[in-house]
């Protein structure tokens, strides 16, 4: 097929079915065209206010099939966003809970977040679907994430503590060890001489860092609830870590115990609900008991039901009891969402940022919060990147 037939096949299947009957398709396009219009041409006619001819039905099995056609007709990417199309324009939420459904879709991190919200009213049968592909997509973040993780957030556990013996050159902090040798400058060699090595130490034994996450599991958070879960299986498999995971809405919940397995923690969540931070921060601050060797993740929008000068009160006070202080707004691929610009602007004057984080970069980021970076200036790193 030369390039102008291919942009003619793919006007067709655009413009749908006035298309196809003015000029033909083949067998394999014509169902391509059938399952685009089950989907688009009925949410289009809805919106019109005309009769809906077109539409997947309210049956499992014809539901089913559909799932089955688009994965065979197009490639996994298409099919997310159109499985994502499918759950707002037609409502298959509720179809969702039949154990066929589980075994047609093609598993994504969107979908386990609505099989999450769905997880009160799931019915048993359906349970074990769900929880197996629930488990599908989280062994494949974990496989992605872990040994990135694992080597950078080790790295600078390694690097955190500072020694004037360092064992190796790569070892040996040049911009501290210049600043503390300044006063041995030779004009006539136009160098330093280093009296005092400042280096990088190693410690390999023992908790080194306290790692406490709390996950606000409001709906809108339900990617970043997904992810933090992984990342806080793998934090919580590195012996040289102490890993609490906290999540919370108008209650607080502590899942620390199953996080040898996100799948666990994924179920124990619920998503929906309003949000009470200052409840989490308080609870999470009786977590830490070495603020100097604590890292605080905060995962929310900030929309904060609770007392909003209370919640910020606790985060400056645990930023200044020597906590590193990280709040993400997202921890997800889907950009900048949606929220509290007024309490996102009250903790950048405090020092502590808050930005949505990816996750191909979480690792880097909780690298930096160990070493004690200044956080506002590896955002900035970030952004010009």
């Amino acid at each position: 097929m030369n390039a102008v037939d291919e942009r003619e096949r793919r006007w067709r299947l655009v413009l749908g079915r006035e298309a196809r009957c003015a000029s033909g398709l083949g067998a394999t396009d014509q169902a391509m065209d059938a399952a685009l219009e089950a989907l688009y041409n009925r949410g289009d006619a809805a919106s019109a206010g005309g009769e809906r001819s077109a539409g997947l039905g309210g049956s499992a099995p014809r539901v089913a099939r559909w799932l089955g056609d688009i994965r065979e007709y197009f490639p996994s990417t298409v099919v997310q966003v159109m499985q994502k199309d499918a759950m707002e324009r037609l409502g298959l939420h509720q179809l969702l809970l039949e154990p066929e459904m589980m075994e047609a879709v093609e598993p994504d991190v969107h979908l386990v977040g609505t099989l999450l919200s769905l997880n009160r009213v799931m019915p048993d049968e359906a349970r074990e679907s769900a929880r197996a592909l629930v488990r599908k997509v989280v062994e494949d973040l974990e496989r992605r994430v872990a040994q990135k993780t694992r080597s950078l957030v080790q790295g600078a556990i390694d690097r955190s503590a500072r020694t004037h013996r360092p064992r190796r050159v790569s070892d040996i902090d040049w911009n501290a060890t210049i600043r503390r040798n300044l006063a041995h400058y030779l004009p006539e060699y136009r160098t330093i001489v280093p009296q005092t090595l400042v280096g990088y130490g190693r410690r390999s034994q023992g908790v080194q860092k306290d790692v406490v996450l709390a996950i606000d599991q409001s709906g809108s958070m339900a990617s970043s609830v997904v992810y933090a879960s992984v990342f806080g299986a793998v934090l919580a498999s590195m012996k040289t870590l102490r890993t609490s995971l906290v999540v919370f809405d108008t209650s607080v919940v502590d899942l620390t115990e199953q996080l040898t397995d996100p799948v666990e923690v994924l179920f124990g969540t619920q998503l929906g609900g309003g949000t009470h931070i200052n409840k989490a921060i308080a609870y999470c601050q009786g977590l830490i008991g070495r603020p100097n060797d604590s890292i605080f993740v905060l995962i929310s929008d900030l929309y904060e039901g609770g007392v909003r000068a209370e919640m910020l009160r606790r985060i400056a006070s645990m930023q200044a009891a020597g906590v590193q202080v990280v709040v993400l707004l997202a921890l997800s691929d889907e950009g900048a969402p949606f929220y509290d610009r007024e309490n996102a602007a009250a903790l950048a004057e405090m020092g502590v940022p808050a930005f949505a984080c990816t996750p191909d970069v979480f690792p880097e980021l909780m690298a930096a919060a160990i070493q004690g970076q200044p956080l506002t200036a590896w955002v900035d790193r970030q952004k010009e990147a």
